[in-house]
């Protein structure tokens, strides 16, 4: 079926358990936040990107930008869990009317046909011809699916760092599991030397949900695996959802500690980020 809405939804918290208030930190002089708000612009129109936040803070500085913003619990456990908070007020803007009021096959159908975008808060040097290029696959005339997110092939220093999210996919491109461990495991092959013998793929971290996915979000069963692996996307592999993929040239530095706050100022000062 046909997207006939789409939007950005990018969920930002101001706590972090290992960089607390990390998308207020600057990067050559730009909050991480700004910098990830002015990425998404390129990608698509102002006026259909929204951040979802529990920080009065961080809600003044995405305004003072001109984005739109929506209030959400400081208890959300995850970015999707606030997107899906405030997903009725997000549908209502998008379609011009008040979505909890509609008939169920009405929601239905426009749930279907529209496209939340979950863009991570904490991604600086998102390139924006991913976010195009992830409108574009979704555009395409093929089989249905849930969830559309890009990945990359690994380099082997990246197969083993439990930080990189790995990606292991069927023979139709459909993902199978994410993990933070390598796999498959390869018996007889010295560790260092995986990527030479088998296709390994990152996870880029970011989403194209349909709607109804993320109104469904909290009626979803326990997802073990979620829990023991903190990622959240294995809920929707746990409760059966499908995934496609498409192939990026490129990963997007996500930043979760100090370190790599510190990686990225100096790749900041190295590539002119703001010129």
């Amino acid at each position: 079926m046909k997207f006939t809405k789409m939007a950005i939804a990018i969920p930002a918290r101001i706590s972090s358990s290992r960089l607390p208030r990390k998308v207020l930190e600057r990067i050559d002089g730009k909050t991480i936040l700004s910098l990830v708000l002015e990425k998404c612009k390129i990608a698509m129109p102002k006026e259909l990107i929204f951040v979802c936040t529990d920080s009065e803070e961080i809600k003044n500085l995405a305004i003072d930008q001109g984005f739109r913003v929506f209030m959400t619990s400081e208890n959300c456990s995850s970015g999707s869990d606030r997107i899906s908070s405030v997903i009725n007020d997000l549908l209502s803007i998008l379609w011009g009317c008040d979505f909890s009021s509609l008939k169920y096959d009405k929601k239905q159908k426009k749930m279907h046909e529209t496209l939340i975008i979950n863009v991570q808060a904490d991604q600086p040097f998102l390139n924006p011809e991913i976010i195009k290029n992830m409108i574009n696959e979704a555009k395409k005339d093929e089989e249905d699916f849930d969830v559309i997110t890009p990945i990359y092939k690994l380099v082997n220093a990246k197969i083993h760092n439990p930080n990189v999210v790995k990606v292991l996919l069927s023979n139709n491109n459909r993902i199978l599991y994410f993990s933070r461990s390598a796999i498959p495991y390869l018996r007889d092959h010295e560790k260092k030397n995986w990527g030479d013998s088998f296709h390994y793929w990152g996870h880029v971290g970011i989403y194209g949900y349909r709607a109804n996915i993320l109104k469904s979000w909290n009626s979803m069963k326990n997802s073990l695996l979620e829990k023991a692996e903190k990622l959240e996307q294995l809920r929707l592999i746990e409760n059966g959802y499908s995934f496609k993929t498409f192939e990026v040239k490129e990963d997007s530095l996500s930043i979760d500690t100090y370190e790599q706050l510190e990686e990225a100022r100096e790749f900041a000062k190295s590539s002119n980020l703001n010129s």
